[in-house]
């Protein structure tokens, strides 16, 4: 059996037992027993033979037990902070108390901390994150990420990205300039690319895609710009996102957080170099990387399941690359 025992004692809780219940006198008990004869005659007057604890039955504070009971209440129903209860304290019951001991009193009766006291507002119910509609192959996101300038770079250089909605099938292209016409010249890379008759582009309402938002202000698009005419003479319908809302536009956002973690991750030599490594990421994606959102297929092996049941959707048939990089 484990017996607690002070770090100063000298005698166990059997030994103080037989000084109790011996007849010897207390001069030969403390010679015995290597203990002074104060030490005899202590436990000689008691009936209990352990030791007691150590700490104070009755704690030195300032404030009585009526006016702690007082102090927890004022803390409780009106939740004032420590200073504000100590002035308080102060002014209508102790003048000495401290604020040290304030505090203490509170821990001592659960309310040291002030949060836990206050009512917790109940939390609104946010809604869950809708999933995008289910489209056919044809309805093609489009959005512009800046890249960062290379030590042989004079000045930063856009990286154009596109991706197709149902198939999740990306194409990239990497421009020296964020205008109209590296836009332009995109969409006619991208109309070459894409296997998929390309029905739909959703854009945000930067000036290198419309001319709806002039001077600051919001108008409708005139049809002039270069984009849009490139779109009409392709036939595709040109979309765009409200302005201020670049979660319309999530899904080549999502990719192009995707492009951020490469660019957080790896160290570039020069401005070649980066794009290599953009391009071979992008080859790896739609060719090698399996997605929750397709079923654990790639995006080329989507877009070819696609062909196999709806090849007028395509302007031609899905190529992919056999085997992996080696």
């Amino acid at each position: 059996m484990m017996i607690a025992l002070h770090k100063n004692a000298r005698t166990t809780p059997a030994i103080r037992a037989e000084m109790a219940a011996s007849s010897d006198t207390a001069a030969t008990l403390a010679l015995r027993y290597g203990v002074s004869e104060g030490t005899v005659y202590k436990w000689k007057g008691r009936d209990n033979f352990h030791d007691a604890s150590h700490t104070p039955q009755r704690l030195q504070t300032t404030l009585t037990p009526a006016q702690e009971q007082i102090v927890v209440e004022l803390r409780k129903t009106l939740l004032l902070p420590l200073d504000d209860l100590l002035a308080v304290t102060r002014e209508f019951l102790c003048p000495q108390a401290t604020r040290s001991g304030l505090d203490r009193c509170l821990r001592r009766h659960g309310v040291g901390n002030l949060n836990a006291l206050k009512p917790k507002e109940p939390k609104e119910p946010t809604e869950p994150h809708k999933a995008f509609k289910s489209y056919e192959p044809g309805f093609i996101h489009i959005d512009v990420k800046y890249l960062p300038q290379m030590p042989d770079e004079t000045s930063r250089r856009y990286l154009f990205v596109a991706i197709d909605r149902a198939t999740r099938w990306v194409f990239v292209q990497i421009k020296s300039h964020k205008t109209a016409a590296a836009a332009r010249s995109f969409l006619n890379a991208l109309h070459k690319a894409c296997p998929i008759k390309m029905q739909k582009i959703l854009t945000d309402n930067g000036k290198e895609f419309t001319d709806r938002l002039f001077a600051s202000r919001e108008r409708q698009a005139t049809g002039n710009h270069e984009f849009d005419q490139l779109c009409q003479a392709l036939s595709i319908e040109h979309r765009l996102t409200k302005p201020r809302t670049p979660r319309t536009n999530g899904m080549v956002e999502r990719f192009n957080g995707r492009i951020a973690d490469v660019l957080k991750t790896h160290r570039f030599t020069s401005g070649e170099d980066l794009e290599q490594t953009l391009m071979r990421y992008v080859a790896l994606y739609n060719h090698q990387l399996p997605q929750s959102a397709l079923k654990s297929k790639t995006p080329m092996r989507a877009m070819k399941d696609w062909y196999a049941s709806h090849p007028h959707l395509f302007v031609k048939r899905p190529y992919d690359h056999p085997g992996c990089d080696t």
